[in-house]
């Protein structure tokens, strides 16, 4: 299986492009802060989840996971910038808070599952 198969690296995906045409309207004051940030921190999420996937222990699969989650965390908290400063909708809000909180949720268990393993190696 490829990293681009797992479901939590196609979620990620599918929210990293929905950040990107978002942030696409912020005002051009914050093309190098705000939209960069949150593009980053979302990149990076599916980056680890493929770095994760190419990782040899799972030692080390779990750790590079769990950076990934705190990426997760960065977004939401440029989203909630984003949103105070009226610069997304309450409704892309709610939405993109909601299906991170969820990719967190399927990350932990991709971490928990992976964890089974260690302890067998």
């Amino acid at each position: 299986m490829e990293f681009y198969e797992l479901e939590i690296w196609k979620k990620g995906f599918e929210l990293l492009l929905l950040i990107y045409k978002e942030t696409a309207n912020f005002p051009k004051e914050e093309k190098f802060n705000l939209v960069s940030q949150t593009r980053s921190a979302a990149n990076s999420v599916i980056a680890q989840i493929a770095e994760a996937h190419g990782r040899f222990s799972y030692a080390d699969k779990i750790r590079v996971l769990y950076q990934a989650r705190g990426e997760i965390e960065e977004v939401r908290s440029h989203l909630k910038v984003a949103y105070s400063l009226l610069y997304i909708t309450k409704k892309v809000y709610d939405y993109l808070e909601k299906e991170y909180c969820g990719l967190g949720v399927g990350l932990n268990f991709y971490i928990k599952s992976l964890s089974k393993y260690k302890k067998k190696t």
